[in-house]
C-alpha cells in the first residue's frame, strides 16, 4: 500500500526521486499519467491493468465516459524507474501539473500523485477545512 508524503525536487532534467517506500511497492515499470485536481498519477503495472478494465467496460455512448477514457489513456506514458529511483517527467505532464521545482509524492492507497509543492499545500489546506464533513458523509454510508 502506498501512502505518506514526501517532497523532492525536479531537476533541469525532469527526473523525480521516488520515494524508496514507494519503490517496492510500484515495480520497475509505472504507468505516468494525467490525474485529478491538478495532479500526476503513478500506478504500478497491475493497478493499471484493473483501472484500464473497469474503464473498458463503460457504455462507449456516453460521452462522459469516452471524455475520460481520453483524457486518462491519451496522457499515459509507460515510465521505468531508473537505477537511482528516478523517473523523468514528460513536458506534457510536467506543464499539465504545473510542476515547478518542489514537488511531493502522495501515497493514495494503489497509487502515488505528483503534485506541484504549492498547490499540494494550498489542496492540502482546503480539504483539511472539510475533512469533517466528508467523514460525516462517508460515515452515513457506513465507511466510518
Amino acid at each position: 500500500m502506498l501512502i505518506g508524503e514526501y517532497k523532492h525536487t525536479l531537476d533541469k532534467k525532469k527526473r523525480v526521486a521516488v520515494p524508496a517506500r514507494f519503490r517496492k511497492e510500484l515495480g520497475k515499470k509505472i504507468i505516468l499519467t494525467r490525474g485529478f485536481d491538478k495532479c500526476l498519477f503513478i500506478y504500478p503495472l497491475k493497478e493499471w491493468s484493473k483501472l484500464s478494465e473497469k474503464l473498458e467496460t463503460l457504455p462507449i455512448g456516453k460521452s462522459d465516459t469516452r471524455n475520460l477514457n481520453r483524457f486518462m489513456f491519451s496522457g499515459a506514458v509507460p515510465t521505468d524507474i531508473d537505477s537511482l529511483g528516478r523517473i523523468v517527467i514528460p513536458d506534457f505532464l510536467k506543464d499539465f501539473a504545473g510542476l515547478k521545482t518542489k514537488v511531493v509524492m502522495v501515497g493514495v492507497h494503489g497509487r502515488a500523485e505528483v503534485w506541484d509543492e504549492k498547490t499540494w499545500n494550498a489542496y492540502k489546506g482546503g480539504i483539511s477545512k472539510k475533512a469533517d464533513d466528508v467523514a460525516e458523509k462517508l460515515g452515513d454510508l457506513g465507511v466510518f
